[in-house]
This record gives structure tokens, sequence and C-alpha cells, in this order.
């Protein structure tokens, strides 16, 4: 099993539509790239700590790539928007690539091209990191497949992301 640590506004959005992809096992909610040691939601959603809002995605390598989940993330979240994603707004909403190795660094650089190819507006996503992962509050896990389908803010966000994986990533979607 492989990882992989992706930033893309809001965890409970991008958490959603990893969950429905062949070949991940698993998506931990949490927090990136800043400089409180185990910060807390609140403490990230200030803006203080530097932190961002990712996921930890654990996948089989046999069954979707590290490149392909990278396309994922790139066509369900909007990566030219800085420090943003619609309404979330600050440097904990970024949009970031936290690659683990040298190859995960020069996959994340391809996919980054892939996705300007597809754009007018600049890519504004960053490779970070090395850094601390902090796994996020247990409420946060899994947040879509419980409290999230009575969240407004998670009905009016993640239905148009799991539209958008459906139909541009249909041999990927878990049946």
């Amino acid at each position: 099993m492989a990882q992989a640590i992706l930033a893309g506004g809001c965890f409970w959005c991008t958490e959603a539509v990893f969950r429905d992809v062949i070949g991940v096992s698993d998506v931990e909610s949490g927090y990136i790239g800043g400089t409180v040691a185990h910060p807390t939601y609140k403490q990230v959603c200030s803006g203080s700590t530097g932190h961002a809002e990712a996921i930890r995605v654990t996948y089989d390598e046999d069954m979707v790539s590290y490149g392909e989940l990278l396309d994922i993330f790139m066509a369900t979240h909007d990566p030219t928007q800085l420090n943003r994603q619609g309404n979330d707004i600050g440097t904990q909403y970024r949009s970031a690539i936290f690659p683990l190795d040298d190859h995960q660094r020069a996959e994340a650089e391809a996919a980054i091209v892939r996705a300007q190819e597809d754009r007018e507006q600049p890519i504004v996503t960053t490779l970070e990191g090395p850094a601390e992962w902090y796994p996020a509050e247990d409420y946060h896990q899994e947040y879509w497949e419980g409290e999230g389908q009575r969240n407004p803010y998670c009905l009016a966000v993640i239905p148009p992301k799991l539209q958008k994986l459906r139909k541009s990533f249909a041999a990927k979607v878990k049946a």
C-alpha cells in the first residue's frame, strides 16, 4: 500500500471524493504544513498555524496510480484559486501536494503541467514538504458518510465534486 497527501480546500470535501476511488482503502483527514505541533481544528481554522486541511490517501498502486490520483485531485477542486476553495478562504484551504519522495514529487510536477493544459488560469497548487502529518479529530473522519449528509455546506459542495468524479473518471469509481 502507498500513500498520498493532498490539500484541496475543506478536507470533508476531498475525503468524500477519494473514498469513492477504486484502489483507495483509507482516507484520513488531517493537518499538514504548519508550525504548531498537534494543532486543533480551531487553531487550523484561525489560519495562524500555517497548516492546510488535507487528506492522507492509502491506496493500492496496482489498482490506481499516484498520477491518476493527482489527475482526480486536480479535476475535483479548483487548483487555480490561491488560498481558497469557494467560500473557504485562507492558507488553510490552499491547493497543495505533499510528495512523500522524489518519485511523487516528479509525478506531482507532471500532474500540474497536465492540469494547466486544460485551463487558461494559472495553476497555483504548491508542492510542499516534507512535513509532519497530524490526524484531525475523530469527528472529522468519514464526515460525509455521517454528519455531512445533514450539513448544508457539504450538501452544496460535495455532490458536484462526486458528479465530476463519476463523469470524468468513471472507470476509477467504486460501484
